[in-house]
């Protein structure tokens, strides 16, 4: 680009700017240096810009963004660097520098609770490699390379032992952006005997689960978006546990269910301190309609179970929910919506809004007493044995703005603030600051969506590559809990492996 001037005259200068235009620049070579554990291949099929193709800084960007979404890289290290220039054969090699980063985590944990000792170790291997588990040689200590995620979790106490397993592969078959996902869980809970103080092993509760699923980037209307599906089963069996978390203490119940989501994530490049982009999603997770088709009287059912609860029929009331849930029948939809906007270079603003819904196909029926949403806390889920939702929120303590049974329908708003300390690889760590409210609701004839508990408050985040996300908040309820009358003040929740 050149500047020549071409006239002077009365104080008044003309100006040309001169451009000799070179010829479209296209992708040469293009590489990748920096992957000492990664393979090549997990690297490659997430980049945009392919040797050929015309230069876009576009896809250059969405590179960037890719790899480090995967979560083996230092997002602050990822590096385009252009390289080798020829303005007369139009070409441009592009080098991407990686920095790998701790991508399996571990879980070991120790506490006092519920009246006694409870264990927990958990490990996540976030690239992994299955194809060489039997090769000797791969094992440094595990082998890796291959972008699968394994995870194994056991977690005991005297009153209960759950155990899960699950695996993915984010590209089955290798040629498409299709994830494949599995998970097993058992889970038995011992009834607590209240004379001795131990638990009855000889009274339990036992769920057995199993889950596949499959998931889909799309095209259309852009290649953010991901449709997921997923089958699932869970088995519920009780072995003389009367509780009050059903009338019948000997029985079963089955959970055949199929969930559909559909998400659209353009966050920016690291996902621990997003910056920029939105994440949203919606799902709606189904049962069969058996009342459809079992030939039961559901409204006959339900008259006698108002009898039986009139007549005080203990047995009678067992029997008759043993029918109603003997197959569980429910529709749930859930949705949740974040966006991150850069206030300044570091300051990041994250609002936030959430919703639940829980619904009967056959109102005669009923809705189950599982599935449900349960508000407040910190949002880590205990002990889940009815396929419950513990649903986070801070200045409050753990599930207690929902009755005992949960709730059907709940809402929640936040709006946070972020601060970045330090974004090294080793650890980053961010200060926050945070607004929320929500509320949980037993039918639509209660629902208000303005009628909600209020906090905010305080925290910070740390995400170390061996162990997750840890973090603490001390949060202020400006509300009453329910029940009583004056606020609930202050309340500290100590975060681990989430984020809100």
């Amino acid at each position: 680009i050149n500047p020549v001037e071409v006239n002077a005259t009365n104080n008044v200068i003309d100006m040309e700017i001169r451009i000799s235009e070179g010829k479209p620049a296209y992708f040469n070579n293009v590489s990748v240096v920096g992957n000492d554990k990664t393979n090549d291949h997990v690297i490659y099929r997430e980049i945009r810009t392919r040797p050929g193709q015309l230069y876009s800084k576009a896809n250059v960007v969405r590179t960037v963004r890719e790899l480090g979404q995967l979560g083996f890289f230092d997002a602050q290290e990822i590096s385009p660097n252009f390289n080798n220039p020829n303005p007369n054969e139009g070409t441009i090699d592009m080098e991407y520098s990686v920095k790998e980063t701790g991508s399996s985590q571990i879980e070991l944990q120790g506490g006092y609770g519920g009246g006694g000792f409870i264990g927990t170790l958990g490990l996540s291997f976030n690239n992994f490699s299955i194809k060489d588990i039997f090769k000797k040689d791969a094992y440094k200590p595990i082998p890796m390379g291959d972008g699968q995620r394994l995870a194994l979790r056991l977690q005991a106490s005297r009153f209960f032992q759950t155990y899960s397993f699950s695996f993915s592969e984010p590209w089955l078959g290798g040629k498409r952006p299709v994830q494949f996902s599995t998970s097993l869980s058992q889970t038995k809970q011992f009834l607590f005997d209240q004379r001795t103080g131990n638990a009855d092993k000889s009274r339990s509760f036992n769920i057995t689960g199993i889950t596949f699923g499959l998931a889909k980037r799309l095209s259309v209307p852009d290649d953010f978006f991901v449709l997921s599906q997923a089958v699932s089963y869970q088995r519920y069996d009780l072995n003389n546990y009367n509780t009050g978390l059903f009338t019948f203490g000997d029985g079963y119940a089955n959970n055949l269910s199929y969930t559909i989501g559909l998400s659209r994530n353009n966050t920016s490049v690291d996902p621990i301190y997003p910056t920029a982009g939105s994440s949203f999603g919606v799902t709606a997770k189904l049962s069969i309609p058996y009342s459809l088709f079992d030939g039961v009287d559901y409204a006959q059912l339900k008259e006698d179970r108002a009898q039986a609860i009139v007549d005080q029929d203990g047995a009678e009331l067992a029997r008759i929910d043993q029918e109603r849930y003997k197959w569980l029948e429910f529709y749930k939809v859930n949705f949740k919506g974040d966006w991150y906007t850069q206030i300044t270079k570091d300051l990041v603003l994250r609002p936030s809004v959430e919703f639940g819904f829980l619904g009967a196909y056959n109102n005669d029926r009923g809705i189950i007493p599982f599935e449900r949403f349960f508000v407040g806390g910190d949002g880590l889920g205990q002990q889940s044995l009815d396929g419950r939702e513990a649903v986070a929120l801070r200045g409050y303590p753990n599930q207690s703005l929902s009755d005992p049974d949960g709730g059907v329908i709940y809402n929640k708003f936040s709006l946070e603030l972020r601060y970045p300390i330090t974004l090294k690889a080793s650890a980053k760590i961010y200060a926050l600051t945070f607004l929320e409210g929500g509320a949980s609701y037993n039918s639509f004839r209660d629902y208000n969506p303005f009628n909600i508990k209020r906090s905010a408050g305080l925290g910070i985040r740390i995400f170390m590559p061996a162990f997750g996300l840890l973090g603490i908040d001390f949060g202020h309820g400006f509300d009453s809990l329910p029940g009583e009358t004056t606020k609930h003040g202050w309340e500290t929740h100590f975060i681990i492996g989430q984020q809100f």
